[in-house]
């Protein structure tokens, strides 16, 4: 515009000077004509010239200079503006720029400096998060292109810890990029990756962890009977101790967020083996009794039936309370044998309990209160713990016994 309105001023006075050679005849009228034009200022887009004219109005002016103005032109007077030659008319003609707002295109025609007094003067706002290309402090220049993305805010939860924020990213890929979220192979990131993020939306990562636990656990040790002929039947003694063993589990483990979801068992591996426990029980039996030849004499009264356990002399070392059951050796399916080999059915009156052999070891003494001396002979798979479980001969006397607690001593 700077070298239109150049040529356009030089080319005025190039006509008047050829006008002036062909009326020299004529001076008197034409210079009375050139006499009557005003000397005005006239400034087009910082070119300044000194024009002299017969034009009425600011107008007229520019339509001598043939510069059409556009409404978004700048103009220090308005167009019907009257001229006189104390004036200065300064002209600022509006340059286009392409800005793209959001996705949605349109042209601006500006006479601003920079691209910020452009977007004040067009009223359009920026938020601090709003994402503007070229920048605002860009000179304007003819042809410039101008991008806006607008932020919007959206939900963003990583390992479980939740804030808001704000982008102008178009996918979810973008989005983590530019908050500096880092990716590990096995997380897991909803929506996927290349959608496209909508105002408002959540955008999860679960931080996947795959780790291997090993876990030790022990190794129970068997226990080992072996019959003795050299110890009384009933009665049982301890050859070796057992040991337990130990053992290790290794899991791989799932973890999302720092918590496990899966675990899944892959190796087991023997650390230590575990060493049986030996108990020797006894198999040797009494002999037999002389059976007693007849007699004029009278008979002797009949002595009481013998019982695995009688009365004894022997000091108490402990007292418990116990729960009690009790059983017979006639149920459906019992061989009447007890873990130490006594036959119940052939000595019905022996008195005799079923114990957990780690609280009462087979063959201890005892006194049940309500029961009598007995022996520690059986052990049954409901015998746990503080339980013992006391034989009676009949179904009858058992069933009487019932279910209760009674207090025992143990004795040495």
């Amino acid at each position: 515009m700077k070298k239109l309105f150049s040529e356009k001023v030089s080319k005025n006075k190039l006509i008047l000077s050829a006008t002036s050679l062909l009326v020299m005849g004529t001076g008197t009228a034409f210079g009375t004509y050139e006499g009557t034009k005003d000397e005005v200022s006239v400034s087009v887009n910082g070119n300044e010239e000194n024009i002299r004219t017969h034009a009425n109005t600011v107008g007229d002016l520019f339509a001598e200079l043939d510069i059409d103005v556009r409404e978004q032109d700048q103009l220090s007077h308005s167009e019907n503006t009257k001229l006189d030659s104390s004036m200065k008319i300064v002209y600022e003609a509006a340059v286009p720029v392409s800005l793209t707002d959001n996705g949605k295109e349109k042209t601006l025609w500006t006479t601003a400096d920079t691209v910020g007094e452009m977007l004040k003067d067009e009223g359009i706002k920026l938020s601090s998060h709003d994402q503007i290309r070229p920048s605002p402090d860009t000179k304007i220049k003819d042809q410039l292109s101008l991008s806006i993305n607008r932020a919007f805010q959206l939900t963003m939860n990583v390992g479980g810890k939740e804030k808001k924020a704000w982008t102008t990213s178009t996918t979810v890929a973008d989005f983590l990029r530019n908050q500096n979220v880092k990716l590990n192979p096995a997380d897991k990131v909803e929506p996927g990756l290349d959608d496209t993020l909508q105002p408002n939306e959540a955008v999860t990562v679960k931080r996947v962890e795959k780790v291997t636990d090993v876990v030790e656990e022990p190794l129970d040790f068997a226990v080992v009977t072996k019959n003795d002929g050299n110890l009384e039947r009933g009665k049982q003694r301890v050859v070796e101790e057992g040991e337990k063993g130990s053992k290790k589990k290794h899991f791989d483990v799932l973890k999302e967020n720092g918590k496990e979801v899966s675990r899944k068992l892959v190796k087991e591996q023997t650390v230590k083996e575990s060493k049986d426990r030996i108990v020797a029980v006894g198999t040797k039996t009494e002999p037999k009794p002389e059976p007693v030849r007849a007699s004029a004499e009278p008979k002797a009264a009949k002595p009481a039936p013998k019982t695995i356990a009688s009365r004894s002399n022997d000091a108490v070392s402990k007292e418990m309370y116990v729960t009690s059951t009790a059983y017979t050796a006639s149920c459906s399916g019992c061989s009447g044998r007890t873990a130490t080999g006594v036959n119940l059915k052939a000595n019905p009156d022996a008195k005799v309990i079923a114990v957990d052999p780690d609280v009462i070891p087979l063959g201890t003494k005892v006194y049940v209160e309500g029961y009598g001396y007995a022996v520690a002979a059986d052990t049954g798979s409901a015998i746990n713990g503080n339980k013992i479980d006391v034989f009676f001969a009949d179904q009858a006397s058992a069933v009487q016994w019932g279910n209760k607690r009674v207090k025992i001593k143990i004795l040495n």
